[in-house]
Protein backbone atom coordinates (compact mmCIF):
# COMPACT_ATOMS: atom_id res chain seq x y z
CA UNK A 1 0.00 0.00 0.00
CA UNK A 2 1.46 2.99 -1.10
CA UNK A 3 0.00 6.64 -0.89
CA UNK A 4 -0.09 9.67 -1.88
CA UNK A 5 -1.67 12.45 -0.01
CA UNK A 6 -2.18 16.44 -0.53
CA UNK A 7 -3.21 18.55 1.87
CA UNK A 8 -4.52 22.26 1.60
CA UNK A 9 -3.73 23.63 5.39
CA UNK A 10 -2.23 27.05 5.26
CA UNK A 11 -4.94 29.50 7.27
CA UNK A 12 -3.22 32.20 5.66
CA UNK A 13 -3.89 31.55 2.02
CA UNK A 14 -6.77 32.47 0.44
CA UNK A 15 -8.16 31.30 -3.01
CA UNK A 16 -11.12 33.27 -4.64
CA UNK A 17 -12.49 32.59 -7.74
CA UNK A 18 -15.78 32.96 -10.35
CA UNK A 19 -17.80 29.50 -11.06
CA UNK A 20 -20.19 30.50 -13.82
CA UNK A 21 -22.06 33.76 -11.57
CA UNK A 22 -21.04 32.10 -8.16
CA UNK A 23 -18.08 33.22 -6.22
CA UNK A 24 -15.91 31.42 -4.14
CA UNK A 25 -13.53 32.02 -1.30
CA UNK A 26 -11.53 29.53 0.41
CA UNK A 27 -8.84 29.51 2.96
CA UNK A 28 -6.76 26.68 4.07
CA UNK A 29 -7.84 23.95 6.19
CA UNK A 30 -5.57 23.68 9.72
CA UNK A 31 -6.17 19.94 10.55
CA UNK A 32 -5.93 18.92 6.69
CA UNK A 33 -2.20 18.95 7.85
CA UNK A 34 -2.67 16.93 10.96
CA UNK A 35 -4.55 14.65 8.86
CA UNK A 36 -2.55 14.19 5.91
CA UNK A 37 0.79 14.09 8.83
CA UNK A 38 -1.04 11.11 10.88
CA UNK A 39 -1.53 9.29 7.29
CA UNK A 40 2.27 9.61 6.92
CA UNK A 41 2.61 8.36 10.39
CA UNK A 42 0.86 5.10 9.63
CA UNK A 43 1.62 4.30 6.66
CA UNK A 44 5.17 4.73 5.88
CA UNK A 45 4.71 4.57 1.93
CA UNK A 46 3.21 8.03 1.35
CA UNK A 47 4.27 11.09 -0.23
CA UNK A 48 2.56 14.08 1.72
CA UNK A 49 2.29 17.59 -0.44
CA UNK A 50 1.49 20.42 1.31
CA UNK A 51 -0.17 23.93 -0.22
CA UNK A 52 1.66 25.16 -2.83
CA UNK A 53 3.24 21.77 -3.27
CA UNK A 54 -0.15 20.63 -3.26
CA UNK A 55 -0.48 21.21 -7.39
CA UNK A 56 -2.79 19.84 -10.17
CA UNK A 57 1.02 19.77 -11.78
CA UNK A 58 2.35 17.92 -8.95
CA UNK A 59 -0.62 15.25 -8.13
CA UNK A 60 -2.02 13.98 -11.81
CA UNK A 61 1.69 12.53 -12.89
CA UNK A 62 2.14 10.24 -9.87
CA UNK A 63 -1.24 9.30 -9.54
CA UNK A 64 -1.44 6.18 -10.97
CA UNK A 65 1.35 5.18 -9.27
CA UNK A 66 0.12 5.04 -5.88
CA UNK A 67 -2.31 2.65 -4.92
CA UNK A 68 -4.59 5.24 -3.01
CA UNK A 69 -4.48 8.60 -3.34
CA UNK A 70 -5.92 11.03 -0.56
CA UNK A 71 -6.69 14.52 -1.37
CA UNK A 72 -7.73 16.78 2.22
CA UNK A 73 -9.02 19.89 1.04
CA UNK A 74 -11.97 21.72 -0.05
CA UNK A 75 -13.99 20.66 -2.97
CA UNK A 76 -17.63 22.11 -4.02
CA UNK A 77 -20.32 21.10 -6.57
CA UNK A 78 -21.43 24.21 -8.31
CA UNK A 79 -25.22 23.89 -8.72
CA UNK A 80 -26.03 24.85 -13.01
CA UNK A 81 -22.38 24.09 -13.71
CA UNK A 82 -22.76 20.26 -12.58
CA UNK A 83 -19.22 20.05 -14.76
CA UNK A 84 -17.80 22.61 -13.10
CA UNK A 85 -17.81 21.02 -9.95
CA UNK A 86 -14.20 21.26 -8.45
CA UNK A 87 -11.90 19.62 -6.18
CA UNK A 88 -9.35 22.59 -4.70
CA UNK A 89 -5.70 21.98 -4.74
CA UNK A 90 -3.29 23.84 -2.12
CA UNK A 91 -1.47 26.25 -4.66
CA UNK A 92 -5.18 27.53 -6.02
CA UNK A 93 -5.43 25.39 -9.01
CA UNK A 94 -8.72 23.21 -9.28
CA UNK A 95 -10.05 20.22 -11.04
CA UNK A 96 -13.45 19.76 -12.07
CA UNK A 97 -15.66 16.86 -13.37
CA UNK A 98 -14.95 17.62 -16.86
CA UNK A 99 -11.03 17.09 -15.89
CA UNK A 100 -11.74 14.17 -14.02
CA UNK A 101 -13.51 12.44 -16.42
CA UNK A 102 -10.20 12.49 -18.46
CA UNK A 103 -8.26 10.27 -15.65
CA UNK A 104 -6.90 6.97 -16.26
CA UNK A 105 -6.17 5.19 -12.53
CA UNK A 106 -7.24 1.39 -13.49
CA UNK A 107 -4.13 0.65 -10.75
CA UNK A 108 -5.25 2.92 -7.94
CA UNK A 109 -7.17 1.01 -5.40
CA UNK A 110 -8.87 3.82 -3.50
CA UNK A 111 -9.19 7.86 -4.05
CA UNK A 112 -10.59 9.60 -1.11
CA UNK A 113 -12.12 12.69 -1.36
CA UNK A 114 -11.78 14.24 2.34
CA UNK A 115 -13.80 17.27 1.37
CA UNK A 116 -16.95 19.45 1.61
CA UNK A 117 -19.68 17.96 -0.80
CA UNK A 118 -18.04 15.60 -2.89
CA UNK A 119 -20.51 12.88 -3.09
CA UNK A 120 -23.75 15.17 -3.17
CA UNK A 121 -25.69 14.67 -6.43
CA UNK A 122 -27.11 17.86 -9.43
CA UNK A 123 -28.08 17.46 -12.95
CA UNK A 124 -26.49 17.09 -15.79
CA UNK A 125 -27.66 19.48 -18.78
CA UNK A 126 -28.91 16.55 -20.42
CA UNK A 127 -31.17 15.57 -17.37
CA UNK A 128 -28.64 12.61 -16.08
CA UNK A 129 -28.01 12.63 -12.27
CA UNK A 130 -24.85 12.03 -11.22
CA UNK A 131 -23.68 10.72 -7.87
CA UNK A 132 -20.94 13.25 -7.49
CA UNK A 133 -17.32 13.20 -7.34
CA UNK A 134 -16.85 9.76 -6.08
CA UNK A 135 -19.22 8.37 -8.68
CA UNK A 136 -16.82 9.98 -11.53
CA UNK A 137 -14.02 8.78 -9.51
CA UNK A 138 -14.59 5.40 -9.94
CA UNK A 139 -15.30 5.78 -13.92
CA UNK A 140 -11.53 6.33 -13.74
CA UNK A 141 -10.88 3.24 -13.11
CA UNK A 142 -10.11 3.64 -9.44
CA UNK A 143 -11.85 0.20 -7.56
CA UNK A 144 -13.15 2.73 -5.14
CA UNK A 145 -13.87 6.08 -3.80
CA UNK A 146 -14.68 7.56 -0.46
CA UNK A 147 -16.55 10.79 -0.53
CA UNK A 148 -18.80 13.10 1.45
CA UNK A 149 -22.82 13.88 1.50
CA UNK A 150 -22.50 16.73 2.87
CA UNK A 151 -20.15 19.87 4.09
CA UNK A 152 -17.58 18.16 6.59
CA UNK A 153 -16.33 18.82 10.19
CA UNK A 154 -12.18 19.75 9.93
CA UNK A 155 -11.50 18.01 13.08
CA UNK A 156 -13.88 15.72 13.00
CA UNK A 157 -12.63 14.22 9.28
CA UNK A 158 -8.97 14.24 10.50
CA UNK A 159 -10.40 12.17 13.12
CA UNK A 160 -12.44 9.82 11.27
CA UNK A 161 -9.66 9.92 8.42
CA UNK A 162 -6.66 8.35 10.72
CA UNK A 163 -8.90 6.28 12.59
CA UNK A 164 -9.76 4.91 8.59
CA UNK A 165 -6.04 4.70 8.03
CA UNK A 166 -5.11 2.66 11.07
CA UNK A 167 -7.60 0.14 10.36
CA UNK A 168 -6.51 -0.17 7.27
CA UNK A 169 -2.96 -0.54 7.81
CA UNK A 170 -4.67 -3.68 10.03
CA UNK A 171 -5.46 -5.61 8.05
CA UNK A 172 -9.27 -4.46 7.35
CA UNK A 173 -11.11 -4.30 4.27
CA UNK A 174 -11.92 -0.77 2.72
CA UNK A 175 -15.52 -1.11 3.65
CA UNK A 176 -14.34 -2.82 7.05
CA UNK A 177 -11.76 -0.22 7.82
CA UNK A 178 -14.47 2.63 7.05
CA UNK A 179 -16.87 1.07 9.08
CA UNK A 180 -14.87 0.76 11.87
CA UNK A 181 -13.43 4.01 12.15
CA UNK A 182 -17.03 5.36 12.15
CA UNK A 183 -17.14 2.95 15.49
CA UNK A 184 -14.14 4.70 17.34
CA UNK A 185 -15.56 7.97 16.84
CA UNK A 186 -19.06 6.89 17.88
CA UNK A 187 -17.55 5.28 20.98
CA UNK A 188 -14.43 6.66 21.41
CA UNK A 189 -13.03 3.34 21.70
CA UNK A 190 -9.90 2.93 19.75
CA UNK A 191 -9.66 -1.45 20.18
CA UNK A 192 -12.16 -1.67 17.44
CA UNK A 193 -9.35 -0.63 14.52
CA UNK A 194 -7.52 -3.64 15.61
CA UNK A 195 -3.32 -3.76 15.81
CA UNK A 196 -1.44 -2.52 18.69
CA UNK A 197 -3.01 0.46 20.38
CA UNK A 198 0.34 1.69 20.90
CA UNK A 199 1.04 2.54 17.45
CA UNK A 200 -1.97 5.11 17.15
CA UNK A 201 -1.14 8.71 17.12
CA UNK A 202 -3.31 10.38 20.63
CA UNK A 203 -2.86 13.61 18.95
CA UNK A 204 -4.51 12.43 15.78
CA UNK A 205 -7.12 10.04 17.45
CA UNK A 206 -8.03 13.34 20.03
CA UNK A 207 -12.00 12.76 20.08
CA UNK A 208 -12.27 16.02 21.57
CA UNK A 209 -14.22 19.22 19.90
CA UNK A 210 -11.82 21.54 18.99
CA UNK A 211 -14.71 24.25 18.77
CA UNK A 212 -17.34 23.21 21.79
CA UNK A 213 -19.05 26.04 21.06
CA UNK A 214 -20.61 24.11 17.67
CA UNK A 215 -20.69 20.66 19.39
CA UNK A 216 -23.50 18.64 18.32
CA UNK A 217 -23.18 16.43 21.24
CA UNK A 218 -23.62 16.15 24.58
CA UNK A 219 -20.97 14.67 25.52
CA UNK A 220 -18.28 16.98 23.56
CA UNK A 221 -16.99 14.61 21.24
CA UNK A 222 -17.32 13.65 17.85
CA UNK A 223 -20.36 11.19 18.41
CA UNK A 224 -22.78 12.96 16.59
CA UNK A 225 -23.88 11.15 13.25
CA UNK A 226 -22.45 14.82 11.74
CA UNK A 227 -19.10 14.08 12.28
CA UNK A 228 -18.50 10.49 11.20
CA UNK A 229 -21.90 9.47 8.96
CA UNK A 230 -21.26 11.99 6.10
CA UNK A 231 -18.80 9.93 4.02
CA UNK A 232 -19.79 6.78 1.91
CA UNK A 233 -17.73 4.20 0.02
CA UNK A 234 -18.58 3.65 -3.62
CA UNK A 235 -17.31 1.09 -5.17
CA UNK A 236 -15.80 -2.00 -4.40
CA UNK A 237 -15.08 -2.14 -0.58
CA UNK A 238 -12.50 -5.26 -0.66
Amino acid sequence: MNILAGAFSDTNTIHSFTVGDIPFRFEGLPYARVEVDAIANTIPKTQALFDQSFSRSNIEPQMADHSIVHFATHAKFVPGFPHESFILFGDGDRVSLRDISDWTLPNTDLVVLSACQTAVSGELGNGEEILGFGYQIQQTGARAAIASLWTVSDGGTQALMNAFYTALNNGYHKSDALQRAQQAIITSDQTVLGGAQDKLDPAAMDMSDPHPEQSLSDNNNFSHPYYWAQFILIGNGL
